[in-house]
């Protein structure tokens, strides 16, 4: 085996190592050493991952309306997503010839401008429209990043969730508000980092737990307050005293649960759930995958952001994959290089938004074919001579296993993934080549201000369905939806006074704050360990992974 390698990031000129497992993938699959730290690796990909403002336009080829997050920046055509996958066009009319005098990705980048996109991800949903990345779901409302929910609102990666407003990275939960990576939980409030729940508030690190309010760390409980035991009676008396009704209540809530979390609660070293030999954070289930974070159900993987039920890849951000590398929202792929937003393809590289493909190069938006390079069908000899020849050109050029420019990304930096995880300024952006999208605050008649909304929602009239709120933060508006207005009603729930994404974004920050890791000491036992919590978090009793389990049992 391979020694390690030390190396000298070319973005962050951060020293960073080549470990040798790592080096077998590469090795594998032909490509070169990276030379950019993991952390800028994943800073790329993930600035084509689009987190964009949904907006209504039009269907370039039928004129008919649509929902996309994808910005009036983008340089390609926009299709709804039925007639992008119709038989009212071909993307075979827009083939190209191989031009060996030219650079192969800057051919790629001409055919993506002319190649029609569709105007959102996901299938087999009903009734909504007004998502992205969104799969096999129903009644769901501005969410992005779905799978398998039903009438959910304001989600974000989120799956088989049901009948949830304002929740973020969760999975089987249901009837549930203002909830970040809870798991398998019912009717819970502003709580985080939950497994098993069931009726309970304001609750932080607590597994199996019933009718429980503004308590932390605890395990196979009921009827606590602040971590205190009640009996049954009094507990329900105690609840009382906290009215959830009122939003201004409810924000000093709010900051007493954060600084409960802060001083009181104990922390893990690591937020990682059954795995084996694995490294970084976030993950569950996982074997035998290395430095790697927010990757679910997953094996032998290298230096992946954000997957699930991967399988031996490496730098990569993205779900789904098997045997693939350095690609973004390459779901159900197998054997692929530098893919962009490709599904279900095969033995395939530097494909843009194909899908059901095997064995294609530089291609844009083809769906079920196989021996195609820039759009252009050959047969499979003529595919496999002429793909030696541009691998050949690819390698001399150093463009082989060299991701897509940042000018051919579907959207400025700071309405992507990027953004979210690995904030940039504008002018960095702009002096590497990237793109950054100007945000428009149209102004709406008869518009009103947050802070003028009712505290209480029972005292909220029915015409709050026709008004438009503008965020104090944002400065954009925002409504109320009818089915938003009755679940507030119906769980006593006061009217939300931000943006839709800012809430989104405000909510999962602490977690964008728990990928770098750190030095520290262990609060219980004294020993030097690193764990992953950045400093802006203030936690105070950070323990290692042997004195936490001791601690909370």
């Amino acid at each position: 085996m391979q020694n390690s390698e030390a190396k000298t990031c070319q973005n962050c000129k951060q020293e960073f190592v080549i470990e040798p497992d790592d080096f077998a993938y590469y090795e594998r699959l032909e490509l070169p050493l990276p030379d950019k730290c993991v952390y800028c690796r994943w800073k790329y990909l993930l600035a084509f991952w689009v987190f964009g403002q949904f907006r209504i336009t039009k269907s370039a080829l039928s004129g008919k309306r649509i929902i996309t997050v994808l910005p009036e920046s983008v340089h390609f055509p926009i299709y709804e997503r039925e007639e992008f996958v119709s038989d009212a066009w071909n993307p075979l009319t827009y083939g190209r010839e191989y031009d060996s005098s030219k650079p192969f990705i800057e051919q790629v980048v001409e055919l993506q401008s002319k190649v029609p996109h569709p105007h959102q991800l996901g299938i087999k949903n009903v009734n909504c429209d007004w998502t992205d990345d969104t799969w096999e779901s129903r009644e769901t409302y501005l969410t992005r990043s779905a799978l398998l929910v039903e009438f959910v609102s304001y989600g974000y990666r989120i799956i088989r969730c049901k009948n949830s407003v304002d929740i973020t990275y969760c999975f089987d939960t249901e009837n549930s508000y203002d909830c970040l990576y809870c798991f398998k939980s019912y009717n819970l409030r502003h709580s985080f980092n939950c497994r098993d729940c069931i009726n309970g508030a304001f609750l932080y690190d607590c597994r199996n737990c019933q009718d429980c309010f503004m308590s932390w760390n605890l395990r196979n409980k009921r009827y606590c307050i602040l971590n205190q035991q009640y009996s049954k009676e009094d507990y329900f008396k105690k609840l009382e005293e906290f009215d959830l009704k009122s939003y201004s209540a409810v924000e000093q809530l709010k900051k007493d649960f954060q600084k409960h979390i802060s001083e009181d609660a104990v922390h893990r070293a690591d937020d990682n759930v059954q795995t084996t030999n694995s490294s970084g954070n976030f993950l569950a289930e996982d074997k035998n995958c290395r430095s790697c974070y927010f990757l679910e159900k997953s094996e032998n993987c290298r230096n992946c952001f954000r997957g699930f039920g991967s399988k031996d890849c490496i730098d990569m951000v993205s779900p789904v994959s098997e045997k693939c590398a350095i690609g973004c929202m390459d779901q159900w792929g197998y054997e692929n290089i530098c893919n962009l937003y490709a599904s279900y393809c095969r033995y395939s590289a530097y494909l843009d938004n194909c899908e059901e493909c095997e064995n294609c190069f530089g291609c844009v938006g083809l769906r079920k074919k196989s021996y195609c390079i820039l759009n252009k069908q050959y047969s499979k000899e003529e595919y496999e001579r002429l793909i030696v020849d541009i691998k050949r050109d690819m390698k001399k050029r150093g463009e082989w296993g060299k991701f897509f420019p940042l000018a051919l990304a579907y959207s400025g930096y700071n309405l992507t993934l990027g953004q979210l995880f690995f904030p940039e300024t504008k002018e960095h952006i702009l002096e590497i080549g990237g793109k950054w999208e100007e945000i428009s605050t149209p102004e709406y008649k008869d518009a009103i201000p947050a802070e003028s909304l009712p505290d209480r929602i029972e005292d909220v009239t029915d015409d709050i369905i026709s008004r438009r709120i503008i965020c104090p933060e944002t400065k954009l508006s925002y409504n109320i939806a009818p089915h938003e207005l009755a679940f507030y009603r119906q769980h006593g729930i006061p009217l939300p006074r931000r943006h839709f994404d800012w809430r989104t974004l405000n909510r999962f920050k602490p977690m964008t704050q728990m990928i770098y890791p750190q030095k520290g000491i262990c609060w219980i036992c004294k020993k030097e360990i690193e764990h992953y919590y950045g400093p802006e978090l203030g936690y105070k009793k950070i323990a290692c992974v042997e004195c936490y389990q001791k601690e909370i049992a």
